[in-house]
């Protein structure tokens, strides 16, 4: 094999082994993207890590077993907000739909945007948690002094009885932390309207 050749062969390579890298680094930078999202939807479907399930409609059984269900507002530094529930604790029948409140006050001279995150504890008891409304994952303005109170329609699924690790909870948390969210840039659009008058 002449040199020449061997050059040709050896560059051939470096480009395939360049190609091989470059679709790695997109594929990873793709996984890190879709990350979020899917293990939000994930958290979703199964309960895990504390989080509720969204449910289509009230189940048909109610037990004569109660839970108390304790809730809990919290805002991240750098949202003047103040949030909290309307009601501190509620005691709840296992398989009747329930309606809280929580409310929210802008407590800054601007408009401010936020949207709230939720959890469950015991972590266990999240799978038997099922909301049928919610404010959360929703974008909400608040104008400046304003006040908004936000229901969650929520049930215990009465399959949590059957559970061998679950069916001992008596108390239930359900936490929402708002955050805030920036203002959306104005569009082409926006900018035209803008400077056209």
């Amino acid at each position: 094999m002449s040199e020449g050749s061997h050059n040709r062969a050896l560059q051939r390579r470096h480009r395939v082994s360049a190609a091989w890298c470059a679709a790695l680094v997109v594929a990873m930078v793709g996984a890190a993207y879709a990350s979020v999202p899917l293990y939000r939807l994930f958290c979703q479907v199964t309960g895990f890590d504390g989080t509720p399930r969204v449910a289509a409609k009230a189940p048909t059984t109610v037990l004569d077993k109660t839970v108390v269900i304790r809730f809990d507002a919290n805002v991240t530094p750098g949202l003047p907000w103040r949030f909290e529930p309307v009601q501190n604790t509620m005691q709840v029948k296992i398989g009747e739909t329930n309606l809280a409140f929580f409310r929210a006050t802008n407590t800054s001279d601007q408009p401010v945007r936020g949207t709230a995150i939720y959890n469950i504890f015991p972590e266990i008891a999240a799978v038997y948690f099922n909301k049928l409304q919610c404010f959360c994952f929703t974008e909400q303005l608040l104008e400046p002094g304003q006040s908004i109170e936000f229901p969650v329609s929520f049930f215990i699924d009465p399959a949590i009885v059957n559970d061998r690790d679950a069916r001992t909870v008596t108390h239930i948390t359900l936490s929402y932390t708002f955050n805030p969210m920036a203002a959306p840039k104005p569009g082409v659009a926006d900018r035209r309207a803008g400077t056209a008058g």
